[in-house]
């Protein structure tokens, strides 16, 4: 049975970064002594961790120790970071990558032929509610991180490492959609009469409380958006705007795409 790899090294602390030690942290996956973290500027928990124990930064000895590594950095930034600790692993550190667009074969040019995945996880991970898509063909590192992101999350398993790409756009990008479709329901709120402070409490609680019971039950979510959707009511009259032709699906296909797309620029290749 494979277990963790500790002590891990953690390639850029930044927003994803850190929300995976956060998760980590709360799911007691690891500790912070677990964590050697390399960035020239850490984030929050990166610095929070490194109070409580994380080795930040550290000389070439101490990335050495390192018993798997975590690529969290800009796409458009890995090579020159990773090629600073490349010659300092083991030759059989596995490799993690949670870096968009950027495919395995390019990640195997700086750390040769290392045991590799690639993950795309999401900020939620930071409260262990996350969701990511995993892509290995090695069967005992797919074990190792099943065992790392299990904790953060929902682990998708995917069967071609193209559809990454599609996992970027869904679930790494997807909080964001949602974020900007609670501004948008704030914004309309004020816009029909509602103060500011209203507006934005019944925009944030009405999205979190349909989000909670979609995970709580066993409808999906077309089951519940029907079962709010009185046939000639209020409801029916805005799902009349939302859903048609250039409304809200044909919208989110578009953002999905356009994401899709940029995260194949992004590793240096066309769809």
């Amino acid at each position: 049975m494979s277990s963790v790899p500790a002590p891990v090294l953690i390639v850029g602390v930044g927003h994803m970064g850190g929300a995976l030690i956060a998760g980590w942290r709360a799911s007691e996956t690891f500790s912070p002594r677990d964590f050697i973290l390399c960035d020239p500027s850490p984030g929050r928990e990166a610095k929070l961790a490194f109070d409580d124990g994380a080795r930040l930064n550290p000389p070439n000895a101490d990335v050495a120790e390192a018993q798997a590594v975590l690529l969290a950095v800009r796409p458009q930034d890995w090579r020159a970071a990773a090629a600073n600790i490349a010659l300092s692993l083991e030759a059989e550190t596995p490799v993690f990558s949670i870096m968009a667009g950027v495919k395995i074969s390019a990640i195997r040019e700086v750390f040769g032929p290392r045991p590799i995945a690639r993950v795309m996880p999401n900020t939620a991970a930071a409260i262990c509610q996350g969701a990511a898509g995993l892509f290995c063909d090695d069967s005992d590192l797919l074990e190792v991180a099943h065992l790392l992101f299990e904790p953060l999350g929902v682990v998708v398993d995917l069967r071609e490492e193209r559809l990454l790409d599609v996992v970027t756009a869904v679930a790494g990008s997807g909080p964001a959609y949602l974020y900007a479709l609670i501004e948008a329901l704030e914004g309309a709120g004020l816009a029909a009469g509602l103060d500011p402070d209203a507006a934005a409490r019944l925009a944030r609680a009405t999205i979190t409380g349909a989000a909670a019971l979609l995970a709580q039950g066993a409808e999906s979510a077309a089951d519940l958006r029907r079962q709010v959707t009185s046939p000639g009511g209020t409801t029916q009259a805005a799902m009349d705007i939302l859903l048609a032709p250039g409304g809200l699906p044909d919208l989110l296909s578009r953002a999905v795409g356009a994401a899709v797309d940029r995260s194949t620029k992004l590793g240096g290749r066309r769809r």
